[in-house]
């Protein structure tokens, strides 16, 4: 099978860079594994016209637009991102045959690496949350708590952050020590820092009510916001050989191409802060740069 574009990852930014390059009628095909990130979320929240739709929706409606405009989508898992030659690469799937294409977008996102407490990936994406953007304004002035982990400097910020949705903010440090300042800034902000190992996060009837440390003491909460640690899924990337920047993740130019010629990156993969409506324009982007990238091969061949 040939194609002008291949899109790894069916996804917001997937579906979008797709649906650029159908409607610029160009032989596009999307494979997804279908695992989004957002799918134990109910609802879509700040994205223009899409408002309270939940994510299966939204990317049901994406998949429909993408397919009517000629673009095909394929379930499966990629193993792999051969380059053969100059200007082609093969895409190798598990279980299927394998796909020839002069362009790849690989939009397959991240997983959240959660803090080892009990319940807290049960209530992930209902009571536990991580994006205030995406969910403070429909937990606005309710009792909120924000739980230190891993990705210290994103708690922090969230912590802080998190005080503009409701005035009832409790601060677990958990594993993060602060230091006087740290604290003296956040009793500033109003938010109340309670010390102590967390152990646990505590349901009744399904829905979060409290967190519970490990002296025994409960504080009644109904929502916890916590910073996972982001991992990108971006090994078809590093095994392909794309760079990767200071932080660690593959670097692409502002339009999503990476080191790799013919190779683009969009949405979480690349940029773990994209929200839904960034990652689609992130898409939109990279696939307007493939486009004018094969516009200029084919006019070079006339030539």
């Amino acid at each position: 099978m040939e194609y002008d574009a291949v899109v790894i990852g069916g996804g917001a930014a997937g579906l979008s860079a797709a649906t650029v390059l159908a409607r610029a009628r160009r032989r596009v095909a999307v494979v997804d594994a279908g695992e989004p990130r957002n799918a134990p979320a109910e609802h879509v929240h700040g994205f223009l016209s899409r408002d309270g739709m939940s994510p299966a929706q939204l990317l049901a409606v994406g998949r429909a637009e993408m397919i009517g405009y000629g673009g095909e989508v394929m379930q499966g898992r990629v193993l792999g991102i051969e380059k053969l030659g100059e200007r082609r690469f093969v895409v190798h799937r598990s279980g299927r045959p394998d796909m020839a294409t002069r362009g790849v977008i690989v939009a397959t996102g991240l997983r959240d690496e959660l803090p080892k407490i009990l319940g807290l990936r049960e209530q992930w994406g209902v009571g536990v949350l991580h994006c205030p953007y995406c969910h403070g304004y429909e937990v606005r002035d309710t009792p909120i708590a924000v739980l230190g982990g891993d990705n210290r400097p994103f708690t922090m910020h969230q912590a802080s952050l998190v005080r503009q949705w409701s005035a009832d903010v409790v601060f677990f440090p958990n594993r993060i020590v602060l230091d006087t300042e740290e604290r003296t800034r956040l009793t500033a902000r109003g938010i109340r820092v309670v010390d102590g190992d967390v152990t646990r996060i505590v349901m009744e009837d399904g829905r979060l009510c409290g967190v519970e440390l490990a002296d025994g003491q409960m504080v009644p909460r109904s929502t916890v916001f916590v910073g996972p640690r982001f991992v990108p899924h971006d090994d078809l990337l590093t095994d392909l050989g794309c760079d990767a920047g200071e932080d660690g993740w593959v670097a692409t130019d502002p339009a999503g191409l990476t080191s790799v010629p013919g190779v683009w990156a969009a949405g979480n993969v690349v940029d773990s802060p994209a929200q839904l409506i960034t990652a689609a324009g992130a898409g939109s982007k990279a696939a307007i740069a493939l486009n004018h990238y094969l516009l200029a091969q084919a006019v070079a061949a006339v030539h």
